[in-house]
């Protein structure tokens, strides 16, 4: 059934787009088996705008659709995806011009890669490995966005005690429980697409847990949060962990005294930005 978002916008100049309300993408990654993500990628029919080039599925917005629900819906027709496995992250205007139009890119991920069936506007459909995407004969308006898009991966280390005491659960009664519900929690959400403060993307396939005292009990084994347990405090366990060189890394906790100790190129991220991935 058409929408009544289907039909070109003309732009003051001349210029056509096509989403009479603007059009939105679904850029969803999946991870590989060895934690890379993939990028799901559509081959553009040649009858279609920019036949022949490979994109992201979606199309025009209807006039009572929100980009999130146009994005998804467009996905789904296109590459018989199942929508609910699809987590939305966030999403970001990648093309605006004069007159109003838009497109959005929804950026959301899968647990794993999902099947795909095509519809007659895909030549192929495929789960392209993020880092091979720029080798592809992209479509141009997707070209253009993907350095804005395309993640780094990212290393995080969780300061777990100092997690669990930025909310008054009454956590310290069953230290070894409570750190462990929490770590489970926390494998439920990953892997994931997350925002960076300069703007940009990072991959996140698991979250490295930092365990200290009557937490060094917890019997948790899931890759998705691999576990180091202090001998020590875990404040020097954190500080001796970030300072391996390697990936980006981060470090979640709002404890000052470890912020200090951490190398400049660490980042700092407050407990409160993986406990809302958990709300």
């Amino acid at each position: 059934m058409r929408g009544d978002g289907d039909g070109w916008a003309t732009t003051p100049d001349g210029v056509r787009h096509w989403g009479r309300h603007g059009a939105a993408g679904l850029l969803l990654r999946a991870p590989l088996e060895d934690g890379t993500p993939a990028v799901l990628l559509q081959h553009r029919a040649a009858w279609s705008h920019q036949g022949g080039t490979w994109a992201l599925p979606g199309g025009a917005r209807d006039s009572h659709e929100t980009t999130i629900h146009a994005a998804v819906r467009e996905a789904q027709e296109e590459t018989g995806i199942d929508a609910g496995a699809v987590r939305v992250r966030t999403e970001r205007v990648t093309a605006s011009v004069d007159g109003g139009w838009t497109y959005t890119t929804v950026i959301a991920d899968a647990e794993k890669t999902l099947a795909l069936v095509p519809n007659g506007e895909s030549t192929e459909l495929r789960w392209v490995p993020e880092a091979d995407v720029e080798h592809m004969p992209l479509h141009p308006g997707f070209a253009t966005s993907w350095p804005g898009l395309q993640t780094t991966e990212v290393r995080v280390l969780l300061d777990t005690a100092n997690v669990l005491g930025s909310r008054p659960t009454g956590w310290w009664r069953d230290r070894a429980g409570a750190t462990s519900a929490l770590l489970d929690r926390i494998a439920q959400v990953l892997p994931r697409t997350i925002e960076l403060p300069d703007g940009g993307f990072g991959w996140l396939p698991r979250i490295e847990a930092v365990l200290e005292g009557e937490a060094r009990a917890v019997d948790h084994v899931d890759a998705r949060v691999p576990v180091h347990a202090a001998g020590g405090s875990g404040d020097d366990e954190v500080a001796r962990l970030a300072a391996d060189v390697g990936a980006l890394t981060a470090v979640v906790t709002a404890d000052r005294g470890l912020r200090s100790r951490l190398p400049g190129s660490v980042l700092a991220l407050p407990p409160s930005t993986v406990l809302s991935w958990l709300d």
